[in-house]
């Protein structure tokens, strides 16, 4: 069986209205273990038959067999796969990795064909020690000369023990002394065993082959035929498993790095608009969260077993000023089932002097249960006693606030007297530190009288501005708060109140915070949507620049999804570095923030969903990029420039 069967093949390409026969009716039997020249001048069609031999390009027509397979029944993969197994490229212009090794340089082939790092790394080191370079290794092509260079590229056609060595012009852009060397390889390739195709328009190279086609026009002029007849040995170091997933992807990170490595500045701007979008989306969750946890710890600290009684109409919140709730109603509500504690209160602003200092504040009129009600305890002496709103008693409890305002020397004010619109009232207890509500209202700057002193000596009018009921059994809050609405719309004839329960309150804001919470991380998540378009914009001009690279690994038996692969996973470790930088970063501003008495909370959730967006982006916009380095042409992507 012939090896290299060519019947009646042409390539033609369309350039407008035009036709160009670059093969018009090629017809021609290469046999194992000859020593092929291909010559004819600059348009004759020398190039297009070595990328169809090579199986770089399909013929428009005609029929070309590998060793009895018919080329144009392999689909892209199968091409890669013979390329990689049989065929063993050398460019006039090298074509060789810049920013990687001369080894390395050499094992690509070998990537592709699955073999191990150890194994790859032996047979790079023994064919660039048999072509003379075992002191260049881990030399890069810019340290070499243009002879080193052409041998690294023989020693990588060799790889994987190619059968046939196509060799396009392969002294052009060499000196005399290294021209005549390549060809003596060449030669000595020939001589054990391999097939040699080697693509040239000098006569004299060309006299180095047993046998020479002549080609113009599209045309062979002239075939001397085999001078002798060869028979080939079976080539070492061939491989032919398909490589395992997890290695290509080591050998694909590794290549990311280096390529990120080569364009440093340029990666570095890559990586920052993802870092912002990852850094805005964890800080800003983290201060959503902490937002939200303040606010809802305030209105638990309220208690979840709460009931707060308002005047005026349903959907109104009403004021001090709606004479709709009287002390009446809290003594008929204390008489509801599940009813623990009613703190009815009535409140104004006052101005409380002590000595020769003032002090403005709420002074709250209130029954015993208020402390229990509010859930607020008395941290020094005691608080309002039925026996002082039965005897109307002038007792005042102070805030904190208060205290340190009046008694700014430190001194106890337990058993002072302090004027309240000038009547004087005895301290008979401090409350504990309450702290700042939701609404950022300082709830220590406050002070509480007998609800009936309240009535005859500071308030003038008689009715409330709230009662606060606190249950029993709060899995009973629903029937509680639907009986206190019966017996109030018994008692006043209309429904003049409002009754809302703590744990509808926080609902209502856990609800408003989750919605502040989502608008904020969804203008962060628009900042790593910029970021992802900023990637696919440079990773679409790294195919771009890279596309000489690609067919390199296209010819070296680089299939599509590797190269889907490798692009992909640049993408991906550019998104995968900058979400790690921008995890860390939004958790310095989050802790920048913390600092400056914001509350701010940490959670893995945003941290790790920040990154996987990160991730997921690179995925998402890489994936155009590394598709349509994937789909090129190998013949379009070695002719770029």
């Amino acid at each position: 069986m012939t090896f290299l069967h060519l019947r009646d093949v042409c390539r033609h390409y369309a350039s407008g209205e035009t036709v160009v026969r670059a093969l018009d009716g090629v017809s021609l039997d290469i046999e194992r273990g000859e020593f092929v020249a291909i010559i004819g001048q600059s348009g004759s069609g020398k190039s297009t038959l070595m990328n169809i031999l090579g199986c770089l390009d399909r013929p428009t027509a005609g029929t070309y067999a590998v060793d009895g397979r018919d080329v144009a029944a392999l689909d892209p993969d199968d091409l890669a796969a013979l390329r990689r197994d049989t065929f063993g490229f050398i460019f006039q212009r090298y074509n060789l990795l810049p920013t990687v090794s001369a080894a390395e340089n050499v094992e690509l082939p070998a990537v592709y064909a699955g073999k191990s790092k150890r194994a790859r790394m032996a047979r790079a080191n023994e064919l660039l020690g048999r072509l003379g370079l075992g002191d260049r290794t881990d030399h890069r092509p810019p340290q070499l000369s243009g002879g080193q260079q052409q041998r690294v590229s023989i020693a990588r056609a060799l790889m994987n023990g190619a059968e046939v060595i196509l060799a396009d012009e392969p002294t052009g852009a060499l000196d005399s002394r290294s021209g005549a060397e390549v060809l003596a390889l060449l030669q000595q390739l020939n001589a054990e065993g391999r097939t040699i195709l080697l693509i040239t328009h000098d006569a004299e190279v060309a006299g180095h082959a047993d046998r020479v086609i002549t080609i113009k026009d599209g045309k062979i002029l002239e075939d001397t035929g085999p001078k002798r007849r060869l028979v080939a040995t079976a080539p070492d170091g061939r491989g032919h498993r398909h490589p395992a997933w997890l290695p290509d992807l080591g050998e694909a990170v590794k290549m990311a790095l280096r390529s990120l490595r080569a364009n440093l500045f340029r990666s570095a701007l890559t990586l920052l608009g993802v870092v912002i979008g990852v850094a805005a989306v964890v800080a800003m969750l983290a201060i959503g969260e902490g937002s939200k946890q303040t606010v809802l710890q305030s209105i638990q600290a309220m208690g979840t077993n709460v009931l707060a009684v308002r005047p005026g109409l349903r959907g109104f919140r009403g004021d001090g000023d709606i004479a709709t709730l009287v002390p009446a109603d809290a003594t008929a509500i204390a008489t509801l089932p599940n009813v623990a504690v009613v703190a009815p209160e009535r409140s104004t602003r006052a101005t409380l002097r002590f000595g020769n200092v003032d002090a403005q504040t709420s002074v709250t009129g209130v029954w015993p249960g208020a402390a229990a009600a509010r859930d607020w305890p008395v941290a020094r002496g005691g608080f309002v006693t039925q026996d002082d709103v039965d005897g109307y008693a002038p007792v005042i409890v102070l805030g904190q606030t208060v205290v340190d305002n009046l008694f700014p020397d430190g001194r106890d004010p337990i058993g002072q007297y302090v004027l309240v619109k000038n009547v004087p009232f005895e301290v008979v207890g401090v409350m504990a530190v309450k702290g700042a509500t939701p609404w950022g209202n300082d709830q220590d700057d406050a002070a509480f009288v007998p609800l009936s002193t309240g009535f005859m000596r500071l308030f003038g009018k008689q009715h409330l501005n709230s009662l606060t009921v606190k249950v029993e059994d709060a899995a009973r809050l629903d029937e509680t708060q639907a009986a206190i609405e019966d017996l109030l719309r018994q008692r006043h004839g209309v429904e003049d109140f409002n009754v809302r329960n703590t744990a509808s309150i926080l609902q209502t804001a856990e609800e408003t915070q989750n919605t502040l919470t989502v608008l904020l991380g969804s203008v962060a998540a628009i900042s790593l949507l910029v970021g992802g378009i900023g990637v696919m914009n440079i990773m679409l001009v790294s195919v771009t620049e890279r596309t000489r690279e690609i067919g390199v690994r296209m010819a070296t038996g680089a299939r599509r999804k590797n190269i889907l692969l490798q692009f992909n996973t640049e993408a991906l470790v550019v998104c995968g570095i900058g979400g790690l930088v921008g995890v860390g970063l939004g958790m310095a501003i989050g802790a920048l923030v913390e600092a400056f008495g914001k509350p701010v909370v940490f959670e893995p959730g945003p941290a790790l969903l920040a990154f996987s967006s990160a991730f997921a982006t690179g995925l998402l916009f890489g994936y155009l990029p590394a598709r349509k380095a994937a789909h090129m042409d190998p013949v379009v992507a070695l002719a770029s420039e």
